[in-house]
């Protein structure tokens, strides 16, 4: 498939701000949460793991710690390249489009921290999910962790300012065409940026009509990452666990 570097993940993601802005992302929270989902899943010692979307491989690296064998996919060739710096036998890093089933089958599949929906097309979207289901082993399972949207949308700050390393970034958030958007603008060394994120505001009944058609078996759904009741009004994350 060819590479659409219009897409707005294909050229912020590859950028040195992108790490920068969200630099102080939790990294005792997305272990904690790797602790409980794979205890969750009672996964074998020497488990298969695919970290789709694993940007510069925070959670991969962490599931390799645990033992487990692991391959972190992504769509930055950057982001990949830094990951790779923590490679070994069984720990593996590739450039990847999510759209694209992979040969080899895993025991599990994680897509992490809000890194679906990117597509403007709604088939690529379904594509991405069939992709997963059948990049699964016969008894594999596959775990989404999304946004809620509606706790999203009820929570939405229209307008903010934040400062990281001495760059002031302006963000801008909105819903448009049901897709969430949030604008990026800053200055840095004398030149002005401006990127992009837009996410499909998707629900739970948008993935349940997606994996209905796809055949895919929704066993799960969870509202945070300690794995707790997923409450439309009320939960920060939309986690579903399907084969």
């Amino acid at each position: 498939m060819q590479e659409e570097k219009c897409n707005w993940f294909a050229s912020w993601f590859d950028t040195p701000y992108y790490h920068i802005l969200y630099k102080d992302r939790d990294y005792t929270e997305a272990r904690a949460f790797m602790d409980t989902l794979t205890n969750y899943l009672n996964l074998p010692e020497n488990a298969k793991i695919l970290d789709l979307a694993c940007g510069k491989g925070r959670h991969s690296i962490y599931l390799n710690e645990l033992g487990y064998d692991v391959t972190g996919a992504d769509l930055s060739e950057n982001s990949i390249a830094a990951a790779s710096k923590f490679s070994n036998e069984k720990l593996h890093f590739k450039v990847h489009d999510m759209r694209e089933p992979f040969e080899e089958k895993f025991d599990a599949i994680f897509n992490l921290f809000t890194s679906f929906g990117y597509f403007e097309n709604d088939e690529d979207n379904f594509t991405t999910l069939k992709a997963i289901h059948n990049s699964l082993s016969e008894y594999g399972f596959a775990v989404i962790d999304f946004m809620n949207v509606h706790y999203v949308l009820k929570n939405l700050v229209a307008e903010q300012t934040k400062t990281v390393e001495g760059i002031e970034f302006h963000i801008k958030k909105y819903l448009k065409d049901d897709h969430i958007v949030k604008e990026i603008s800053f200055e840095h060394q004398g030149k002005t940026f401006n990127y992009t994120e837009s996410v499909k505001a998707l629900t739970l009944e948008d993935f349940e009509a997606m994996m209905e058609k796809a055949g895919i078996d929704l066993l799960d759904v969870f509202g945070d990452y300690k794995l707790h009741k997923f409450y439309k009004n009320e939960s920060e994350r939309l986690i579903m666990i399907f084969k």
